[in-house]
């Protein structure tokens, strides 16, 4: 018979747990407010053993990812700050390598990026290098969306959508979803595509990180493309990957019907009512790139911010005779993002 767990083995189990909570939302970045400073805190008074808090900047500031793709230095510096107040608030006395990490983040560079890091469930990690502003060079597109992360776990949870398929993704931004995509789901083909030009470059660059190889060419779809070396990931074939530029106002119906697109997402492109007229005129336009009689499967996932926004989308998608139908969203949470958000994912029948 199992002997029952001890006191000191909870509180080290407890601990353990939380200091995973801490890691996911410190390596991907996440805004301070949102980790479970109070759930340390108390612990921390329950216990007053250091090692929860010794648990958590192994698994976060010391993490071999943090420290070859680090968070900006405010984060860090911030971070170890707000560790530090906890730590003396329940009166211990102090920890020397808090001071230690936090003294080696105060004589660091800061820089206009920063690298999100974004756990698997085999172990691997996504890592994005992203700015630090949320609007800059003049883009909303180089950092990474709740819906993008909401629509990547989707994807985990139905890898029969994209297996062995020809996926063209919209608005790819700095490429958080298709990249998890193309590690799990193991698409024959995926085609990123943006229009930025800072974006497409920064989403070469984050593709590359990831473990695949890019080599520029001149494109068809736009002045800018870059496709894949065939590489094997994690033991399994990579797909064939190609960046593109697209222009949603100016692209024509047979350079979409190019791509051979069998599934067609979308994460976070509908938030003003100018993107959603440029976006459904490229789903009428994909409505028309049959192939063996066969359109694409079509899925957006986007956080409902206003409701009026949403509402206009699907009016507009009825006045197109768009038909649209929510898909249940995925039911477990593998990345950390506002869990009070309010996010839905769309299948859109062109």
């Amino acid at each position: 018979m199992e002997e029952p767990q001890q006191p000191a083995e909870e509180a080290e189990a407890a601990g353990g747990r939380l200091a995973l909570r801490f890691q996911r939302a410190f390596l991907a970045g996440r805004r301070l407010a949102e980790f479970p400073w109070q759930d340390l805190e108390e612990i921390l008074k329950d216990s007053g053993d250091p090692s929860s808090l010794l648990a958590i900047l192994q698994k976060t500031v010391l993490h071999p990812l943090c420290s070859k793709y680090p968070p900006s230095v405010k984060y860090r510096r911030c971070f170890l700050s707000e560790l530090i107040k906890k730590h003396e608030s329940v009166g211990a006395e102090p920890l020397d390598e808090l001071y230690e990490a936090l003294r080696d983040v105060l004589t660091a560079e800061e820089s206009t990026h920063c690298y999100k890091n974004y756990l698997l469930p085999s172990g691997d990690a996504i890592t994005l290098c992203e700015s630090v502003a949320i609007i800059s060079r003049g883009t909303t597109g180089l950092v990474t969306w709740d819906a993008g992360l909401y629509l990547a776990e989707w994807a985990f949870e139905n890898s029969e959508v994209f297996g062995n398929r020809n996926i063209l993704e919209l608005g790819s931004g700095i490429g958080l979803t298709g990249i998890a995509i193309c590690k799990t789901s193991f698409p024959q083909a995926y085609t990123f595509s943006d229009h930025h030009q800072c974006v497409l470059q920064q989403l070469s660059e984050n593709i590359r990180l990831n473990g695949f190889l890019l080599e520029p060419e001149a494109g068809c779809h736009g002045a800018l493309e870059w496709k894949n070396q065939k590489v094997e990931l994690a033991g399994v074939q990579a797909p064939n990957i190609t960046v593109a530029e697209l222009d949603w106002n100016c692209v024509t119906a047979t350079q979409l019907s190019a791509f051979r697109a069998d599934v067609v997402i979308a994460a976070d492109v509908v938030y003003d009512p100018e993107l959603t007229q440029s976006f459904i005129a490229v789903l009428r336009k994909l409505s028309t790139c049959k192939d063996n009689e066969k359109l694409p499967d079509v899925y957006i996932a986007f956080t409902i911010r206003n409701p009026d926004t949403y509402r206009h989308f699907q009016s507009e998608l009825d006045k197109f005779g768009i038909r649209w139908q929510v898909v249940p969203g995925p039911q477990k949470n593998l990345f950390p993002y506002d869990r009070h958000a309010t996010i839905t994912i769309l299948k859109l029948l062109v």
